[in-house]
């Protein structure tokens, strides 16, 4: 059995039982993406074109080369066509509302009453950089001027260098800033032609974007981090995978830290690691 879609110039490109489960086997080793047989013709959508314009005529081929290959950028570019990167400014806003108006606080609070100023904030599957300026901006809201007396900032990661390179330009069309409050509009970007609204360098320069995958084994980190965001990303995932990641970044949450998910995921009221706050809102138990 195996199923065709029209590729480019009538070509026709098919995909054998055998080459699914190549491809599905590769794509959940490397990156953790569980692609279900209903996933079968966007795989074929979304490769068609790299396997056609690479001069591929299989997709054997094209995982051929992949596995052979002695760099990362193939894997890099099968990752940027596989995975999903649709976000925007204010996503699930009152996730954002929990942040500035509770989450941060009681971090803060607990931080002072240890003497440290070191604010450490995660965004885990950042994609194109909405939700990590986003989160920069509402900190700066909350502390002011105070912000600078702060090493703070975000770590913002993802596993597709072109949602990363988005990311970093921080240019976005005028719809999606019509989400964001005109206070922090004004504040944080500036316009660029007709419809483009630009990211400020004085924000910029507080988000450091690196390209991580969720599935190495080990996680570099020195120390944990207050805030974690995790959100709709383990959609994508197999519960056993997304038990030994969140695990993960249990250990790497601070004690009283927050750990953010997206609506459309749970880890459980009863989970072992973190405690339940609300719908999509952890936190990990004090010591």
């Amino acid at each position: 059995m195996s199923e065709k879609l029209n590729g480019m110039n009538g070509y026709l490109l098919s995909i054998s039982d055998e080459e699914f489960q190549l491809m599905r086997s590769l794509i959940y080793e490397r990156f953790g993406i569980n692609l279900t047989e209903q996933k079968r013709s966007l795989l074929i959508g979304r490769l068609q074109k790299i396997i056609k314009t690479s001069g591929f005529h299989s997709f054997q081929q094209y995982y051929e080369h992949i596995i052979n290959s002695q760099n990362e950028q193939a894997l890099s570019n099968l990752i940027d066509r596989v995975s999903t990167n649709h976000t925007y400014f204010y996503r699930e806003k009152d996730h954002f509302d929990y942040f500035l108006q509770t989450a941060l606080p009681n971090v803060v609070s607990r931080l002072e009453a240890k003497g440290s100023r070191e604010l450490r904030v995660w965004c885990a599957g950042c994609s194109s950089g909405e939700e990590p300026y986003m989160i920069l901006m509402l900190m700066q809201k909350y502390f002011g001027m105070d912000y600078l007396k702060w090493d703070a900032g975000v770590l913002a990661t993802d596993i597709s260098l072109r949602a990363l390179n988005t990311a970093k330009a921080g240019i976005y069309n005028q719809e999606k800033i019509d989400m964001i409050p005109e206070e922090l509009v004004s504040k944080h970007f500036y316009k660029s032609g007709k419809s483009e609204w630009v990211v400020k360098d004085s924000l910029k320069k507080e988000a450091t974007f690196r390209r991580f995958n969720l599935m190495n084994s080990h996680f570099p980190f020195k120390k944990p981090f207050q805030i974690i965001f995790c959100r709709n990303v383990m959609i994508y995932f197999d519960q056993p995978t997304r038990d030994n990641l969140v695990k993960k970044f249990y250990q790497f949450t601070d004690p009283g830290g927050y750990f953010f998910i997206g609506h459309s995921e749970s880890l459980g009221r009863s989970h072992d690691h973190y405690q339940y706050v609300k719908p999509a809102v952890y936190q990990k138990r004090y010591k």
